[in-house]
């Protein structure tokens, strides 16, 4: 695999199919480096971020999880693969095969399945941290982010290219796969110039990828399947609590944790005894995981979009500009009937396009 910061000259791709009809992308004779420039770019805006959140929090914390968040869960649904070319931190990741100091392993099922688990329970770990410190300390969630960066990278040192972090230990990519099941964009795959099946199944080029969709390993299939059912759960509970301001003992601490994963317990519930009572088929259960996915990313902007502008639940929470002297009070219940009704549609009703988030590329033979 090649140096992603290189100055690749081409940017023409030949198609083919492998043997199960995948359709597969190999260099062509000419590739502008546009994307590497993309990448590199926004490598160093998640380096000024961090120092943003150091010496200027109030602006970084705006920045972070008030502009860049509560943008991630519509691209996520809408072109997975391009968030995928250009995370940042995947770029940092990758940074030790880049320069030739990985031990490239190969990711066993075991490990991958443990990861999984890992990646989940970080995700369960961090966003209820955002009431009780992250979401008003810049300097925390700057150390948040240089730590997952230590991780990252220090992943891409022992692992194959992205299977340690990319595709197993973000906490992000959970969400990735539960969200980008459907998108009608598929992108060349700026990563990856040839395919080591470092990954197995690989989420970047598996169609309808979603959480379930997993190796052999029955741990993976549980977290899948666990985080499937429990996560709009989540996102409901954790926005039934503010954020926690000044001293923080053990009561906030049970708070934060106690509502999102106690509300998790409860759709996780739901969702085992639909798969249970309910789907029949393949495609029974395909719909049920669809079902759950539209209802988590529009419990989050149900939340998060009229808390944007002044009309959340509780004053001050997630504002990036005061509009309740503007709007009239209604304007939050259709902007909830809108985003509702087009991720019902987009991600339920919509005809699939059993689509990948990339084209894989050809296989280095």
């Amino acid at each position: 695999m090649k140096n992603p910061f290189l100055p690749v000259i081409a940017t023409e791709f030949v198609k083919t199919t492998d043997e199960a009809g995948v359709e597969l992308q190999s260099p062509g004779s000419e590739t502008l480096p546009y994307w590497r420039v993309l990448q590199g770019v926004l490598l160093l805006a998640g380096a000024l971020l961090v120092g943003v959140l150091l010496f200027q929090p109030a602006i970084g914390l705006a920045i972070m999880w008030n502009v860049l968040i509560p943008i991630a869960p519509a691209l996520l649904v809408m072109a997975p693969g391009l968030w995928r070319n250009i995370c940042p931190m995947a770029t940092f990741s990758l940074l030790p095969q880049s320069l030739g100091f990985s031990r490239k392993r190969l990711l066993s099922h075991q490990w991958a399945g443990l990861l999984g688990l890992m990646s989940v329970a970080a995700l369960f770990l961090i966003v209820p941290l955002r009431h009780i410190s992250l979401n008003t300390n810049g300097p925390m969630t700057a150390l948040m982010l240089m730590f997952a960066a230590g991780i990252a990278v220090s992943m891409g040192f022992v692992f194959e290219w992205r299977s340690g972090w990319c595709t197993s230990l973000c906490p992000f990519h959970p969400v990735e796969k539960l969200y980008g099941f459907s998108p009608p964009i598929t992108v060349k795959n700026m990563r990856c110039d040839s395919c080591g099946k470092c990954t197995a199944p690989c989420p970047d080029s598996t169609r309808s990828m979603t959480p379930v969709i997993t190796g052999p390993s029955p741990l993976a299939r549980w977290v899948g399947h666990g985080l499937t059912g429990g996560f709009v759960g989540f996102i409901f509970g954790w926005y039934q609590t503010p954020d926690f301001h000044g001293r923080i003992g053990a009561a906030e601490i049970i708070a934060g944790y106690l509502w999102p994963l106690g509300c998790a317990a409860v759709s996780l519930a739901i969702y085992a005894a639909s798969r249970k009572w309910l789907c029949r088929s393949k495609s029974a259960h395909n719909t049920l995981v669809r079902v759950f996915a539209a209802a988590a990313v529009s419990t989050y902007y149900w939340y998060r979009i009229p808390a944007l502008a002044g009309f959340g639940p509780y004053p001050g929470d997630g504002l990036l500009y005061d509009l309740t002297g503007a709007l009239p009070s209604w304007a939050p219940v259709i902007c909830q009937m809108l985003t509702t009704s087009f991720f019902a549609w987009f991600m339920v009703l919509r005809q699939r396009t059993n689509a990948s988030w990339m084209i894989r590329p050809a296989f280095d033979h």
